[in-house]
């Protein structure tokens, strides 16, 4: 069942191969292992698609790409998952990011003004940056092996649970 969930919704590999903005990687993006859905490769996309999305950086796609490329991850999943942080997610996402690194660096996080402006953000970006990064970096990092063990965990699970039902209908079959 994961492998025909992700497939209904998976691009065309041959499609992504040739499409003009990815020629660059030449090679490298015609590894079988970056388009095939198994429990491994599902399970480092989730993880190195996460970790980007948490990085504050743009183009993130970009990070997921290549992390899905380095450790064989499929490469549409995890450039998808990128999308977790959209700009209607990111601010939450990011102020919590910030909260984490303040913990973290053991300072008071700074509290947002009645009125957000971007004059604010650049006045107070000297103390903001170091916490935002931090927080950033550890919350992907925690996310992204919560996602690998998680999708570990439920694809070993659904194989069971589908290996069992067979058995349990072959059983009831044979009598």
């Amino acid at each position: 069942m994961p492998r025909r969930i992700f497939k209904r919704y998976m691009p065309n590999p041959d499609t992504i191969r040739e499409h003009k903005s990815l020629r660059f990687l030449g090679a490298l993006i015609h590894d079988p292992n970056l388009w095939h859905l198994n429990r491994h490769s599902v399970s480092r996309a989730m993880a190195m698609g996460l970790f980007a999305a948490f990085v504050p950086i743009p183009m993130q796609m970009l990070l997921a790409a290549a992390l899905a490329i380095m450790v064989r991850a499929n490469l549409p999943i995890s450039v998808g998952l990128v999308w977790l942080t959209n700009p209607i997610t990111m601010p939450p996402v990011f102020y919590c990011t910030y909260k984490m690194g303040a913990w973290i660096m053991q300072i008071a996080p700074r509290a947002l003004p009645d009125e957000l402006t971007f004059e604010w953000i650049t006045q107070e970006l000297s103390t903001l940056w170091q916490p935002f990064l931090l927080g950033s970096l550890v919350c992907g990092v925690l996310v992204g092996a919560l996602g690998y063990m998680l999708t570990m965990l439920y694809w070993r699970w659904w194989v069971g649970h589908s290996w069992r039902k067979r058995q349990k209908a072959r059983r009831e079959t044979s009598r």
